[in-house]
């Protein structure tokens, strides 16, 4: 059989050619994929609540936070009716809580408007909050077993490898051109387990960085590894520029008791709880922190402030942002007007509270 270029190759050899593209890509599947609960089942509640945690989080660490949350919220009923401060419970920890709101707004919505059926057409699951493309295309095929072909960072590096694609992956001519590889390969009745078996081989076989190239069942085929360019695909033209941030954290102690804010507006960590804040342009010392306009407004009429300890500080690094944090613990005798705003908790009962990451690795540092 001739090789052609791809866009040079007729039609017919170029159908062939997609089909030995996608068979092979199967056969290495059946041989190598992961035993997984979201796998070989059609339930889309289940598939969509695997594919919105995979989304940011790698297969290993979302195993476990999958079956927590589906053993809590079993269907699309008990996931609407819960209240959001419990949904962001039993997501902490995986960080992007924007995923969870999403979560617990889109299945309110399948509750209203589709009679708590998980919808069926495609267009319908895209109008769920927080379902892109992706994921949209990745239910409707693996539950449905509807043609959408799925597009993920692993996708991105098997087609820009296979076929020495330069066009970077985060621009929009990239986007249509992806998607339309992707779609190109996509066997119409096969189109769940071919869209299974690219992104794990993607996950699998093809990794980022120095793939088995050798042991590759697409290595004849493959233009990158024929023009030596492996390791440069895919191509990504935008590098997001990275904010750092200086949270000062109060842990109050007041009559056994601690005091927690809710996190509100479009910032890092909204909805979840989190101690009294002072965010400074710069680190600076305890002695200005304690001069600072913002804690004569939170202890002014708090009597005599007492500062018991002072954590290590602390980095936690998101997407876009680098935080350095340090928690201060201060013992207080009267709460005053701005900590009597504030959920008072008991000391003991921190834990029934959603907080992040960051927080939770200094209340297990108490411990």
């Amino acid at each position: 059989m001739p090789v052609f270029n791809r866009g040079e190759c007729p039609g017919h050899s170029q159908y062939i050619m997609d089909t030995i593209y996608s068979e092979k890509i199967i056969a290495w599947y059946m041989g190598h994929k992961r035993d997984l609960p979201w796998r070989g089942i059609d339930d889309p509640y289940r598939i969509w609540v695997s594919e919105i945690i995979l989304q940011q989080t790698r297969v290993n660490q979302g195993l476990e936070y999958y079956l927590r949350f589906v053993g809590r919220f079993p269907d699309v009923r008990s996931l609407a009716e819960a209240d959001e401060d419990e949904v962001l419970k039993y997501w902490q920890g995986l960080g992007y809580y924007s995923r969870a709101r999403n979560l617990h707004r889109a299945a309110q919505t399948i509750v209203a408007d589709f009679g708590g059926v998980f919808p069926h057409e495609y267009k319908d699951i895209l109008s769920l909050s927080g379902v892109g493309e992706y994921t949209a295309a990745a239910i409707a095929s693996f539950a449905y077993g509807l043609p959408y072909a799925t597009v993920d960072g692993n996708v991105y590096r098997v087609l820009a490898r296979l076929f020495s694609v330069t066009v970077p992956i985060d621009s929009p001519a990239g986007k249509r051109e992806f998607a339309r590889l992707a779609q190109s390969l996509l066997p119409s009745a096969r189109a769940g387990l071919h869209n299974q078996a690219m992104m794990e081989f993607g996950a699998l076989q093809c990794v980022p960085s120095s793939p088995d190239c050798i042991r590759c069942p697409l290595q004849p085929q493959c233009k990158a590894f024929e023009q030596g360019v492996v390791a440069q695909l895919p191509v990504k033209s935008q590098r997001a520029k990275v904010q750092d941030r200086y949270f000062n954290y109060f842990y109050v102690i007041c009559d056994g008791c601690t005091f927690l804010q809710k996190r509100t507006g479009d910032d890092v960590w909204k909805g979840l709880y989190e101690f009294p804040l002072i965010e400074t342009e710069r680190q600076i010392s305890l002695d200005e922190l304690m001069t600072d306009r913002q804690f004569g407004r939170m202890f002014g009429d708090a009597g005599e402030v007492e500062v018991q300890a002072i954590s290590p500080l602390m980095k936690h690094v998101l997407s876009h942002r680098r935080i350095f944090a340090r928690f201060v613990t201060v013992h207080v005798r009267q709460a005053g007007t701005f900590l009597a705003s504030l959920l008072r908790v008991p000391l003991g009962e921190v834990d029934r509270y959603a907080v992040s990451r960051l927080t939770d690795m200094f209340l297990e540092s108490l411990e």
